[in-house]
């Protein structure tokens, strides 16, 4: 069978416009979860919008002048430090999502629930932050400062990110109460599992090794009776030094049963590890982006 062509090639100016098209889209579901949820309820979760709340707070500044003059030196200062690596996306993304802020500032907030608050602007700020990840964009922001500390302490980009973040919900503490705090920390975990839906989805699969006696009769079974495909490598026993076949294959969560009975209906005695994965491109799985 011929395989297809991807409907939008990679590096074309359709899938250009297309990058660009996510960034708008994720920059304008961030900054309607930050005025609908997150600024009104005076709740921090890090980043250059955090900063935005605590210094409107302070100042009776707009949040979305606050974020353009923190945002722009802040990407100057990385185009100087860093490079221009990170490439046009950064110094868009530090301009685009100031300005849907300012677009979406008449928007009223539905809750003035700190809780319900916190949750559903970190899903909004997960759920846009995933949709620019996928369009291989930037928000700018503490992001860039934080690969500024990487480079320039030597600790990890996790810690570094974690450093600015938590620089920031500590101020909301200080500047509103600590109770602020706690519910920034709760949009911070919030907008973090939602970025990994986002971008792994909720199609988990599982990874099958299986090492058995019995290769061949295990192999036609799965790709006969189960209809899957499957990879056989090659190993050594660790005790025995004896060559072993070692047969992986991807099932879906509703194959996992059927793989199992299947092995065991072959060989008893096989050995079968299964290992969780989230993400599976391919055939019979999700498609190539």
């Amino acid at each position: 069978m011929a395989r297809k062509e991807p409907r939008i090639r990679i590096g074309s100016p359709a899938h250009t416009v297309f990058e660009y098209t996510l960034m708008v889209i994720g920059s304008l579901i961030m900054a309607a979860s930050f005025n609908c949820f997150l600024n009104p309820n005076q709740i921090a979760t890090g980043g250059v919008s955090g900063l935005s709340t605590i210094i409107q707070h302070l100042t009776q500044w707009n949040p979305a002048l606050i974020q353009w003059a923190l945002n722009i030196p802040i990407f100057l200062l990385a185009l100087w430090l860093l490079g221009g690596h990170f490439g046009v996306k950064a110094a868009v993304g530090s301009v685009i999502f100031p300005l849907c802020v300012l677009l979406t500032s008449h928007l009223g907030t539905p809750t003035h629930n700190p809780l319900l608050a916190a949750v559903y602007g970190g899903i909004g700020v997960g759920l846009g932050l995933g949709i620019v990840f996928k369009g291989r964009g930037s928000t700018g922001g503490l992001g860039l400062a934080a690969q500024i500390l990487h480079k320039y302490s030597g600790l990890s980009l996790g810690f570094s990110v974690a450093v600015f973040d938590g620089f920031v919900i500590l101020s909301s503490a200080l500047v509103f109460t600590p109770e602020n705090a706690l519910y920034g920390l709760i949009g911070l975990f919030v907008t973090t599992k939602t970025i990994d839906v986002v971008q792994l989805g909720f199609n988990y699969a599982k990874v099958a090794f299986i090492i058995s006696d019995h290769t061949e009769a295990i192999r036609k079974a799965i790709l006969y009776d189960l209809d899957r495909g499957l990879t056989e490598l090659s190993g050594s026993g660790g005790f025995t030094g004896e060559s072993r076949t070692v047969m992986m294959v991807v099932v879906k969560q509703n194959e996992v049963s059927r793989l199992k009975t299947l092995v065991q209906s072959v060989d008893p005695q096989a050995f079968v590890i299964l290992s969780e994965t989230n993400e599976v491109l391919g055939e019979g799985f999700k498609k190539h982006a």
